[in-house]
């Protein structure tokens, strides 16, 4: 079973499939991927709720999802990546990176200018791919 970190471009993109009542890339990726362990962040739920019309639903809907917290290892993580990058990621990125290695996860979403160059620890939710 393969561990995925759902980032904010993903759910966004998954709960507006829902309330619209139409199968997009987040619920086919979703339906491939039923084996994969799906994990939420801080981060996630941060971002997700910003822009969220219905705050207790959408709390309510997250509580499904495994959640990882924030520890002293990821922050040593993002200090020593922005530190060494000569491209640093924006901070929420940075942090979404370093909770996804220290899970040994795929972050799951649609952002390829910030994630699109990890290779397999980084699924487009957007782009047909191979199931998890």
């Amino acid at each position: 079973m393969r561990n995925c970190l759902l980032d904010s471009s993903f759910l966004i993109d998954l709960l507006n499939e829902i309330a619209e009542g139409v199968r997009g890339p987040a619920l086919a990726w979703l339906k491939s991927n039923d084996s994969a362990q799906l994990w939420i962040s801080p981060v996630t739920v941060a971002e997700v709720l910003e822009g969220a019309a219905d705050v207790k639903a959408v709390k309510a809907y997250l509580g499904r999802y495994s959640w990882q917290g924030i520890h002293r290892i990821h922050a040593e993580s993002v200090a020593l990546r922005q530190k060494r990058s000569s491209r640093r990621l924006g901070e929420n990125d940075a942090w979404q990176l370093a909770i996804a290695e220290h899970m040994r996860g795929t972050i799951v979403g649609h952002d390829p200018v910030a994630f699109g160059r990890l290779g397999i620890r980084y699924s487009d939710h957007r782009r047909p791919s191979k199931p998890t």
